[in-house]
C-alpha cells in the first residue's frame, strides 16, 4: 500500500490524499482549500477507482464537482442531504457525481481494499474516520473529529476500545497550536449564550454554520431555559428536516420555541423547486415571524445566522439598546483573509462598534492536543502522518513515531 497527501501535510483544509494498492487507487476527501495561497491540485488528473468524503465540509468535499462523473463517491447518506440542501438553496446545480452511502461501523469493499466507516464527534455532522484495509496492511485516517461535543462518547468509545495493529495513521492536528481552553466543551457555549439572553433588552444574533447541529441545540436549549424565541432562517430549518430524518433529538421548525424568518431570496428558491421541497414551503410559512414581529419585540428573540446577516443586525440598532452579536465561529475567518465569506468584514467590525455587545462564544470541532495525545497513545500506530495541520513538522515534539510528508511525495506502507 501505499500514500500520496496531495494537499493537508502542511495547511488546514483543502484534505486531498491518495491511497494506492495492487489494483486499486482511492481518495481520501477532495476538498477545496481555505486559503488563496493553497497550491492546486489538479484532480480530475487522478485516476482514481473512488472517492470517500469523510463529512459535509468544504475542505473535505469541496472539489468533487471536478471528478469524472463516472467515478463513484462514498458518504454518508445525511452528509450528501446537507450538500443538497446546501446547493439548492444557493441556487447551485447539484453534483453530477455517482455517489453510494456507506454506513457507520459497516465495512465496504473497493477493489482490493477493505474500508470500515468509524462516526466519529465534529462540528459537521455525518462525519467519519475510516479504517483501510489492504495487501495485509491496516491504516486509519481520522478524518476531522473532536472530544467534546454532544457526541464525545464516540471519542471515547475509540480511545476505550482502540483498532489493534494500526501501521499507519493519518491524523488530524488542528489543534496542534491553538487551545480550547475559553470554552473547552459545548455546555461551555451553551451557558455563555443563555448568559446573554436572560438580562437582553435588544435581539441576539448568534453567527454560526446551519451545519453545527451542536450550536443550534445549544442556541435553542438556551432559549428555552430564558424562556426566549429561537429564529431561524430557511436553510437552518431544512438542514433541521434532514436531520430529523435521522434522530428526533434536535428542535424542529414546528417546535413551540422556534420560528422562521423567510428570506425572500431563500424562499424564492423554494418556489422555483416545488418537487425537490415538497410541502416545506407550506409549513415554513405555518412557523413564520414577520420582522415586525421581531422589530416589535426585539428582547423576545435569538436569530440564529450566518455573517451575511450584518445588515439585519445593523437594522436593530435602536434607543442605546446594544444588539447583541455571539460570533460562534473560528476566530481567523474575522482576519481579513477570507473575503469569499460574505459578511465576514462586516461582522469583524462590529468589535468595535459601540452599538453591539459582541461576544465570542465557540468551542472547535477539533480535537485539542492533550486529547490527540491521548488518542494516538490508545492507537499505537507504527507510523503516524500528520495531515490538516499548519504547524505538522512540530508533531515531533508531542507523538511518536512522526513521519512528516511533502505534498505529492509517496510514501510505501511497510
Amino acid at each position: 500500500m501505499k500514500i500520496i497527501v496531495h494537499r493537508g501535510n502542511h495547511e488546514i483544509g483543502g484534505t486531498c490524499i491518495q491511497i494506492v494498492t495492487a489494483s486499486t487507487t482511492i481518495l481520501l476527501d477532495v476538498g477545496l482549500p481555505l486559503g488563496p495561497s493553497s497550491p492546486p491540485v489538479n484532480v480530475s488528473a487522478l485516476a482514481v477507482d473512488a472517492v470517500l468524503v469523510s463529512h459535509p465540509h468544504q475542505d473535505h468535499f469541496g472539489l468533487m464537482d471536478r471528478l469524472s462523473p463516472e467515478t463513484p463517491v462514498f458518504i454518508g447518506e445525511l452528509g450528501k442531504n446537507l450538500i443538497d440542501a446546501t446547493h439548492a438553496l444557493l441556487g447551485r446545480a447539484a453534483n453530477r457525481n455517482s455517489f453510494a452511502f456507506f454506513k457507520p461501523w459497516q465495512p465496504f469493499v473497493i477493489g482490493d481494499i477493505r474500508i470500515t466507516p468509524y462516526l466519529v464527534d465534529h462540528s459537521a455532522v455525518d462525519a467519519y474516520a475510516f479504517l483501510i484495509e489492504a495487501g495485509g496492511k491496516r491504516l486509519f485516517y481520522s478524518g476531522d473529529f473532536r472530544s467534546r461535543g454532544r457526541k464525545g462518547k464516540l471519542f471515547e468509545s475509540l480511545v476505550q476500545h482502540p483498532l489493534p495493529n494500526i501501521d499507519l495513521m493519518i491524523l488530524e492536528g488542528t489543534m496542534l497550536q491553538r487551545n480550547n481552553d475559553a470554552f473547552p466543551a459545548e455546555a461551555a457555549v451553551e451557558k455563555a449564550i443563555r448568559g446573554v439572553l436572560r438580562p437582553q433588552k435588544n435581539i441576539t444574533f448568534l453567527i454560526s454554520s446551519s451545519q453545527n447541529i451542536d450550536r443550534i441545540v445549544s442556541a435553542y436549549r438556551a432559549c428555552k431555559s430564558a424562556s426566549k424565541t429561537l429564529v431561524i432562517d430557511i436553510q437552518t430549518a431544512w438542514v433541521l428536516e434532514q436531520m430529523r430524518k435521522v434522530t428526533e433529538n434536535v428542535p424542529g421548525m414546528e417546535w413551540d420555541e422556534v420560528r422562521v424568518y423567510a428570506d425572500f431570496r431563500q424562499d424564492e428558491k423554494l418556489k422555483a423547486n416545488p418537487r425537490y421541497f415538497g410541502d416545506f414551503r407550506r409549513r415554513v410559512y405555518q412557523q413564520r415571524v414577520k420582522w415586525a414581529e421581531m422589530t416589535a419585540n426585539p428582547g423576545q428573540y435569538l436569530y440564529f445566522g450566518k455573517m451575511s446577516s450584518f445588515r439585519k443586525i445593523n437594522a436593530f440598532k435602536q434607543d442605546g439598546r446594544p444588539v447583541n452579536v455571539i460570533y460562534s465561529q473560528w476566530r481567523g475567518y474575522l482576519d481579513g483573509a477570507h473575503a469569499d465569506y460574505y459578511g465576514s468584514e462586516q461582522i469583524a467590525g462590529f468589535r468595535a462598534d459601540p452599538e453591539i455587545n459582541f461576544v465570542y462564544a465557540h468551542t472547535s470541532g477539533h480535537v485539542p492536543l492533550q486529547e490527540l495525545q491521548r488518542f494516538a497513545a490508545a492507537l499505537k500506530p507504527k507510523v503516524l502522518i500528520p495531515v490538516h495541520a499548519e504547524h505538522g513538522d512540530e508533531f515531533e515534539k508531542y507523538f511518536d513515531n512522526v513521519t512528516t510528508l511533502t505534498d505529492g511525495m509517496p510514501f510505501e506502507v511497510n
